[in-house]
């Protein structure tokens, strides 16, 4: 019920306003977003990298309504993957992109529009030497996004999937997507959704992350483990001895801000970590997921909010 209310309250504008506002929001932000601008996410990135780790660079934005916010959330990704480049991290970063903030929520030209405008993406972040990996939205876009996904691998098959182990589906998902040269990124899900489509007990999104795990594990592509549960991150080191995978074959994946000293103990151990940087200006949405997961930052939190006035 927790979780379920404050994945309702992401889309209260009165509660953004009051968090916005309060100046210990900017820690509480900081501590999960870099900064709004590309200079903010760019520095991030160098610190990441210096200690070792790998990261991938997520533009915030959902929801996009009209075809000018869709270009402008473009260019912003073009002008990130340019600055990756001349900062000399492209190399070491690639780009997350939602389909919905480029258009894919548009009534008609939605589908064509979103495809087109990740095509421009792609090509960008080949030309300075990195990849994309298209994230994963709510189960009513999941095809759509897997069509988009088959349609860019034509031209560009170093382009990831993202696959959402609450979804009753993945584990099929899983199979279709276990192929060379795919990379698939695993994460357990932070949508509210019902529960004809999704687990939504605790333990059988585990085991169905597990389940999905396995099958990546055995599979000829390369896994992307996205998860801070430390039972996970040892069942999939154990798998991936199980499945004779080598170190560079699979990487585990973590948000930025969250068990920081345990993403540097991995990479100090030999394996690949890569940390999901979001930036941007609509952070609020992905504040409040973050929150909704981590019920152990809410009392402070809350109380830092409900003491404005």
């Amino acid at each position: 019920m927790l979780r379920q209310g404050l994945l309702m309250l992401a889309g209260s504008a009165r509660v953004k306003d009051l968090v916005t506002r309060m100046p210990v929001g900017s820690g509480v932000v900081a501590r999960y977003v870099p900064g709004e601008a590309i200079t903010d996410v760019v520095a991030a990135t160098r610190v990441l990298v210096g200690d070792g780790r790998l990261v991938s660079i997520d533009f915030l934005g959902e929801d996009t309504t009209d075809e000018d916010q869709a270009e402008a959330t473009v260019a912003s990704y073009v002008a990130l993957l340019e600055a990756l480049g001349v900062a000399g991290l492209a190399r070491s970063a690639e780009v997350s992109v939602k389909l919905s903030a480029i258009g894919q929520a548009l009534p008609d030209i939605g589908p064509k529009l979103s495809l087109e405008n990740a095509r421009r993406i792609v090509r960008a972040a080949r030309t300075v030497g990195t990849t994309v990996t298209l994230d994963m939205e709510d189960h009513t876009t999941t095809d759509q996004t897997l069509e988009t996904l088959r349609e860019l691998r034509k031209d560009h098959p170093e382009t990831g999937a993202v696959v959402q182990a609450y979804l009753r589906r993945t584990e099929d998902d899983c199979r279709a997507l276990a192929f060379e040269g795919s990379r698939v990124r695993l994460c357990k899900g932070a949508y509210n959704e019902p529960e004809t489509v999704a687990f939504t007990d605790r333990h059988e999104v585990d085991k169905s992350y597990v389940r999905c795990l396995k099958v990546l594990m055995a599979g000829a592509g390369y896994p992307m483990v996205a998860t801070h549960d430390p039972r996970m991150v040892r069942i999939a080191g154990a798998l991936a001895t199980r499945y004779g995978r080598v170190a560079g074959s699979y990487e585990f994946q973590m948000l930025y801000g969250i068990r920081g000293e345990e993403q540097k103990r991995l990479a100090a151990s030999g394996e690949r970590v890569r940390v999901y940087v979001p930036f941007g200006e609509q952070w609020y949405g992905y504040l409040m997921r973050r929150l909704a997961e981590r019920p152990s930052n809410l009392t402070f939190f809350l109380r830092s909010l409900l003491s404005q006035k």
